[in-house]
């Protein structure tokens, strides 16, 4: 966009060498008229990259603490899962050797 307007600028001096005081003056007018409207579009332009990066940014934020939720309670069922079982091994083995004691003894 800066180019364009550096295009343009240099276009409009050259058209104003042959023209008269007032027609150069439109034409100095009509030039920075036209540079404001390329610098306003630019920082439009930015300020929406900049809205839609941060929205972005924010989203994959969000979708990231959720994973880790999601993580951590899966974590906290598969500790739960094996603490159980390793309960019911032990209680089945206390069992099993109750047994084979009643056993020797009778």
């Amino acid at each position: 966009m800066k180019r364009f307007a550096t295009t343009v600028a240099i276009a409009t001096a050259a058209a104003l060498a042959a023209c008269s005081p007032s027609a150069q003056n439109e034409s100095a007018e009509a030039a920075n008229a036209v540079g404001s409207d390329v610098s306003a579009t630019t920082d439009n332009a930015v300020e929406d990259v900049d809205a839609a990066t941060d929205e972005a940014l924010g989203s994959a934020e969000a979708t990231m603490d959720n994973a880790g939720s999601d993580l951590e309670r899966s974590a906290d069922r598969a500790g739960a899962a094996i603490s159980n079982t390793a309960d019911r091994a032990a209680e089945a083995t206390g069992n099993t050797l109750i047994d084979a004691g009643n056993a020797l003894k009778n």
